[in-house]
């Protein structure tokens, strides 16, 4: 099989229709592709391929100038990069293997349990249950599983950009050993870092265009925008123009981790198929250095507070958080690689066009333990690139925390009523105000589930947000955020969340539940209304 020439990626055609196209496809008839119909893993590592064979075709655009004019120049460059290239993107095969290395061998003797868990090729598709990984999602877990060829290629792409970190298989590349292999030339078990995309469970965001032509285009970068991002050298080659030979090749691996092309298609583990399509060798491959050493063009970059003050970070992905909530901190333009923003390629978007964000992600624990994916969409109107409108925006996602903290609140307050005879309001907030350890994590694990149902309330009001966030002057000089939709919809839902978890029925549970209300509607306190003050004046 041949990655250029026959179909594997999953799209959506502009009627609806399902289908695959191969690479060459992609740029042949991108015009008439709605979109990828991948899960949120896959279609971040597709689109790091694409883009980076659009780049390598164009070797640009060098400036924001050149940007606007290439998009006729994309499918005919990549159409002729891919034949030129044709060779590299082999699955199987003798010479060179796409995402694959060459001169791959298992030690003399293998780790004692290591070959049931390195060896099904099952190992490359993150979401199936092989080895460690959970059954929860899949009760095949532990039967032989066959892969068509584009199956295949595409669970590679994805590995290995996504492919958490851990104990891994050891084996010898071009005679040397795989890196992690600490215990050579005696056959243990390696070590691997996370790989460079959920890294940190780092958040993806793509510009979304009207086909896949456009989309590519619009996330396409600048050299100029690599040089302010990366270094002088950032721009660099895929790693298929210069495939390391060993681990130690020093300059191909140079261009492999540690620059804008080469990081863009990774190489993060040493992989081998076997021709029977069942088998694999695994062992760790090439490191790629996090941020702050390199920053991902499509991460988000935030101001973080920790022990040793504030300092950059990548914006995680999150399964208990709604994307929606980071929306003010992903439309941020970045200058270079120490300031905060979004994705790099918002910065060539017009300040008069709106436009649709993909955000997504892969959510891993510390352990390596992959979690879940999460993805949204949002339509983001154009003024939500200026500072007043995320400043705004910003301000409307406190106040519905704000909410979260009162809704908090009064449900402590009605579990304490009920379990005391204590009939006095202030008495009862004092007694929670002291409240530390275990009987306070108590009480928030009983709000736990009022708190999800207020946030997934809050979410369908977003676009009353936004539509704030678009025209700041709409909330006045006082910033009445309760006048507006959306802060009617925040305490609609407060109310329903607290109606559903705080039963009112017999005489104690009636008086349990208005002194829970008399919390909800108390006023602010004087530290919100300073607060509150002071976003006004700003």
């Amino acid at each position: 099989m041949n990655l250029t020439t026959d179909a594997w990626i999953p799209i959506v055609w502009a009627d609806g229709r399902p289908g695959t196209v191969s690479l060459c496809g992609v740029f042949e008839r991108g015009h008439e592709i709605r979109d990828l119909a991948v899960r949120p893993h896959e279609r971040i590592a597709l689109m790091r391929l694409l883009i980076c064979i659009a780049q390598a075709a164009l070797d640009g655009p060098n400036d924001h100038d050149d940007w606007e004019t290439c998009r006729p120049k994309i499918a005919p460059a990549a159409l002729d990069y891919l034949r030129r290239w044709h060779a590299a993107f082999g699955l199987f095969g003798g010479g060179q293997r796409f995402l694959q290395v060459g001169n791959l061998k298992k030690p003399a003797k293998e780790p004692n349990g290591d070959d049931d868990e390195g060896s099904p090729i099952s190992k490359l598709d993150l979401a199936l249950a092989t080895g460690n990984n959970t059954t929860l999602f899949d009760n095949a877990g532990g039967a032989e599983r066959t892969f068509d060829d584009g199956q295949v290629a595409l669970a590679l792409l994805a590995f290995q950009c996504f492919s958490p970190c851990g104990t891994i298989g050891v084996a010898l590349w071009s005679g040397n050993p795989t890196l992690g292999w600490k215990s050579y030339p005696n056959v243990k078990s390696g070590h691997s870092e996370h790989g460079p995309c959920v890294s940190a469970n780092m958040l993806h965001c793509y510009v979304r265009g009207h086909n896949l032509l456009e989309s590519l285009w619009s996330n396409l970068i600048t050299r100029d925008q690599a040089v302010r991002f990366g270094g002088q050298d950032a721009w660099g080659r895929p790693h298929w123009e210069s495939m390391p030979s060993s681990p130690k090749d020093r300059a191909a691996v140079q261009n492999a981790t540690m620059s804008y092309l080469g990081r863009l298609v990774p190489l993060s583990r040493a992989v081998g198929l076997a021709d029977d399509r069942r088998s694999i060798i695994l062992a760790n491959g090439l490191e790629y250095p996090a941020y702050p050493e390199w920053r991902e063009p499509a991460a988000t970059i935030v101001i973080r507070t920790s022990k040793e003050g504030p300092t950059r970070a990548v914006l995680r992905a999150s399964i208990d958080k709604g994307t929606w909530r980071e929306l003010h901190a992903l439309t941020v333009i970045g200058l270079d690689k120490n300031t905060n923003g979004g994705p790099v390629a918002l910065a060539n978007l017009s300040n008069d066009c709106d436009f649709d964000l993909w955000v997504g992600g892969l959510v891993a624990a510390g352990n390596g333990k992959l979690v879940d994916t999460t993805q949204s969409v949002f339509h983001v109107p154009a003024a939500m690139l200026t500072e007043a409108s995320q400043m705004t925006y910003e301000r409307g996602v406190k106040y519905s925390g704000q909410g979260e903290s009162r809704l908090r609140k009064a449900i402590s307050i009605y579990r304490m009523a009920m379990e005391s005879s204590e009939r006095d309001f202030e008495g009862i907030s004092r007694r929670l105000a002291k409240l530390k350890g275990t009987e306070k994590d108590r009480l928030r694990h009983l709000s736990a589930a009022a708190c999800t149902n207020f946030w997934t309330d809050v979410e369908l009001a977003v676009p009353h947000l936004v539509e704030i966030a678009e025209n700041p002057g709409k909330l006045g000089l006082h910033s009445e955020w309760h006048k507006t939709d959306w802060g009617k919809a925040v305490w609609s839902a407060i109310r329903a969340a607290y109606e559903h978890a705080c039963p009112h029925e017999t005489p104690r549970q009636i008086r349990a539940y208005a002194l829970g209300l008399k919390a909800l509607f108390a006023e602010p306190a004087a530290k919100d209304v300073a607060e509150t003050n002071e976003e006004a004046e700003t």
